[in-house]
């Protein structure tokens, strides 16, 4: 089967609702939900949806696909700089390079576990971001 059209697995829907019940807890209530097309990314834009304060449509990004370019990415989420938050659903190794990117360290590696969570606020929406991480949440912190 293509990654593209793999699912969430039963253990996955659990760690995730895990996951977005602690970051709840913690007053995530995004403004917008930006998901990769893969249909596990999907599914989790819309198990976050249905769990936070959400009421708009989950928008798809080809740009979050696990192949996507950083500079992409940065490029769309300029586009939404007036919202206090949005929260984008992509994969490995896009997300893992993006975390770091947003923060003014591209080289930092970060294990991005699947249904792992965290938040960065970006500083400056110039050429290249600014961010500050304010949390990083593994799905073994958040229920397991």
């Amino acid at each position: 089967m293509p990654d593209s059209e793999r699912a969430l697995t039963a253990e996955g829907r659990r760690k995730l609702r895990d996951v977005i019940r602690a970051a709840k807890g913690a007053g995530l209530a995004p403004d917008l939900i930006v998901s990769s097309p893969y249909r596990r990314c999907v599914e989790t834009a819309d198990v976050a949806a249905q769990m936070l304060p959400y009421e708009d449509r989950v928008v798809l990004s080809d740009a979050l696909v696990p192949e996507g370019n950083t500079d992409e990415v940065w490029t769309e989420l300029r586009a939404y700089r007036d919202m206090e938050a949005v929260l984008l659903v992509s994969h490995e190794p896009l997300i893992g390079h993006l975390f770091g990117y947003l923060l003014g360290t591209p080289s930092l590696l970060v294990d991005f576990k699947k249904g792992a969570l965290a938040r960065i606020d970006i500083d400056s929406f110039g050429p290249r971001p600014r961010g500050v991480c304010r949390y990083f949440l593994p799905p073994k912190l958040a229920g397991e």
